[in-house]
């Protein structure tokens, strides 16, 4: 894939991610000023993740059977019609339906792209580079999304936060989708991979029976867990310290900043590290971190430990990515794919529930060292990650 083209898919993924950023950010404020309760909006934006988790399996399958352009121009229609329902109702009901639409166009966007992405790679030096620069899109959706929403309900309007300055930018939100598929359209497609003539009908849970495939989904679990439970038990880690809101917000701040940047520097070294080291290397730091982060009272330390951790964290996706695609058959990568997200997407639902009763149970203390734990023995299953 030319560095040209890799730059469309990558502003592709970016346009359309920002939507559903930009309205998780958009719709619970504005329910928020109707009156609804913090339940209500916790159930909205838990609506923008539960698509990704019913979706995940159908939409790896019409990437498989369809290709890139079809399943993406679909995802720019779902997107751009769920913001632009907000436009004309701004009503509760219709942000839930708003946050589903978006959210499930965001995850089968996902799906396709770094199915193409992955297909267009010649040898697997190239898959770890294009998969370390196309996960930097989802970070910089993160922040332009929010931004973009932010700065237009406060300055879009008549008054700050008024309904006109919500409207604008939930237009401008389904806007965002059509600018996808304007850099995308044009995108060169390998020929698609057909089933031979009389093969047997496959299901994506066939999959899970390959051992090698079992093992990259729990250590890809593993890290994704790490993630989460960081995310979950920092904020709660730095109350019990007497640290600030915005203090704790930079830790979590710095966290994403390397993130981002270890995925800018790994196409640099992708020559010269295995994905399998580059993954154990990430398990046995996080553990690490892990095991000290609780013990830890200043805040410039907890954000030492951060931006370690986001350094570990964050090289790990893209080569999971490469991997999965070198171990699964081509005609079955949209399958892949949708099982990885599948699995994320449900565990990023359960492991919050998981780690607060635990921290109860526990205490927050006990929760990293219990992750800690689960790290250093799933080193193991890293190790016996093969190609």
């Amino acid at each position: 894939m030319k560095g040209a083209e890799l730059l469309r898919v990558i502003g592709a993924q970016v346009c359309l991610h920002a939507t559903m950023a930009g309205m998780r950010l958009a719709t619970p404020l504005l329910a928020l000023q109707q009156g609804y309760s913090a339940a209500a909006v916790g159930v909205l934006i838990a609506l923008f993740a539960l698509t990704q988790v019913f979706l995940a399996l159908p939409a790896g399958r019409f990437a498989d059977r369809y290709g890139f352009k079809r399943p993406l121009w679909f995802s720019v229609i779902a997107a751009s019609l769920g913001a632009g329902l907000v436009v004309v109702f701004p009503v509760f009901p219709v942000m839930c339906l708003a946050a589903l639409l978006t959210g499930g166009a965001t995850g089968a966007t996902v799906i396709a792209l770094q199915r193409h992405v992955g297909r267009s790679a010649t040898d697997s030096t190239q898959l770890k580079r294009v998969f370390s620069w196309l996960a930097i899109a989802p970070a910089a959706a993160n922040f332009v999304g929010p931004f973009l929403a932010g700065m237009l309900i406060d300055h879009a309007g008549l008054a700050p936060a008024d309904l006109m300055a919500f409207r604008i930018c939930f237009g401008v939100m389904a806007v965002l989708p059509i600018l996808c598929w304007m850099l995308a359209r044009g995108a060169d497609e390998p020929p698609l991979v057909v089933a031979a003539a009389g093969a047997v009908p496959t299901r994506a849970w066939d999959l899970l029976r390959e051992p090698m495939f079992r093992r990259l989904l729990f250590v890809n679990w593993l890290q994704s867990s790490s993630w989460d439970v960081h995310a979950f038990v920092l904020p709660v880690l730095g109350h019990e310290r007497g640290i600030s809101a915005s203090v704790i917000g930079s830790i979590l701040g710095a966290f994403a900043i390397a993130a981002a940047f270890i995925r800018v520097v790994l196409p640099l070294i992708a020559s010269r590290a295995s994905e399998r080291s580059v993954i154990l290397t990430s398990t046995l730091v996080t553990a690490a971190v892990f095991s000290v982060y609780p013990l830890l009272e200043s805040p410039w330390t907890m954000g030492l430990c951060s931006v370690m951790l986001g350094f570990a964290l964050g090289a790990v996706q893209p080569m999971v990515m490469s991997m999965l695609h070198q171990i699964t058959p081509h005609a079955r990568h949209g399958e892949a794919l949708g099982l990885r997200l599948m699995t994320i997407n449900a565990s990023s639902v359960a492991m919050p529930m998981l780690f607060g009763s635990l921290g109860a149970l526990i205490g927050i203390t006990g929760v990293f060292w219990v992750v800690g734990g689960v790290l250093v023995v799933g080193a193991r299953a890293t190790w016996g990650l093969k190609l």
